[in-house]
This record gives structure tokens, C-alpha cells and sequence, in this order.
């Protein structure tokens, strides 16, 4: 099976850049890389230095439940984003993250979620995705739980 890594949905980055509100109903904060560990959900690479960012809170879900987590995250204030690839994205720079697989009903499978380093995470999402019950397989941050990208079947 190949896999891809998405960056969060062009429609709902448009969203949040023309609304300025996040999860919350917040008005998003804008703020200037400083260069260092700023990773845009859109394009996949970190915000380079001096550029500007957003921060809001963000659910990267259609719907709601339980186990639709919510969390901050960043944007590049104007990227042109990325499209899904099977190379692990640039903004995976830590040395370990957690990795989950969700069912097609948006809620977490019980036993998937472990941190996994990142040389392991293309091997483990696509074990995961092999699954019947696994529909996406989210990779979050292992030291915040923030979400960083989602991983399907390429199409």
C-alpha cells in the first residue's frame, strides 16, 4: 500500500484565513516566526524567519464527538500550501511523535495510538491503514498532542 501525508484541507485553510476565527469562534492571533519549530499545517514546512503566522485553535474533523480533539496549531499567514505526498513532510523534525488511527466515523481505535519515532511513522500508518477498521491515521506532536498532518491510502 502507498500512503500519503495531507496537509489540512484547502477549503478549510481559505476558511480560517478569510474569517480569522478559529474552533472557537476566536479571532486568531497573528504573530512573526522567529525561524525555529513553527510548523504550518498547510504547506508542511516550518514558517520561515520573519514571515508572518497564525495561531488558533483547530479541529481537524468534519464532525463532533467524544473523540474530536481540538488544539492549537500554526499557518503560514500566506502559503500556497501542499498537496499529498508520500514523503514524509518537513515539518516532522522532532525525534519521535504519536501516531493514532481513527475509524471512518471519526473516533480513535483503541490500541493504535503509540509515539512512534519518526523514521518508523510511514511504516506504522501504513500497518495501521491495512486495517479494515482504520479509515486515517493522525500524527500529533508527542511532547503537545497538537495535530500536524493526516495520512490516508494514496488514491
Amino acid at each position: 500500500m502507498t500512503i500519503q501525508f495531507h496537509p489540512l484541507p484547502d477549503d478549510h485553510i481559505a476558511a480560517i484565513r478569510n474569517s480569522r476565527t478559529d474552533a472557537y469562534g476566536n479571532t486568531v492571533e497573528v504573530a512573526i516566526s522567529d525561524g525555529d519549530g513553527i510548523p504550518c499545517r498547510s504547506c508542511l514546512k516550518i514558517t520561515p524567519k520573519g514571515m508572518p503566522f497564525l495561531i488558533l485553535a483547530h479541529r481537524p474533523f468534519e464532525g463532533q464527538n467524544a473523540y474530536t480533539e481540538t488544539g492549537p496549531i500554526f499557518l503560514c499567514e500566506d502559503c500556497s500550501g501542499s498537496a499529498p505526498s508520500s514523503t514524509l513532510p518537513d515539518i516532522l523534525t522532532a525525534p519521535n511523535y504519536i501516531v493514532r488511527g481513527y475509524s471512518a466515523d471519526e473516533r480513535i481505535v483503541y490500541g493504535t495510538g503509540q509515539v512512534t519515532p519518526t523514521a518508523e511513522i510511514a511504516a506504522y500508518a501504513e500497518n495501521l491503514l491495512a486495517r479494515a477498521d482504520i479509515a486515517f491515521v493522525d500524527v500529533r506532536s508527542a511532547s503537545n498532542n497538537c495535530f500536524l498532518c493526516r495520512v490516508k491510502p494514496a488514491e
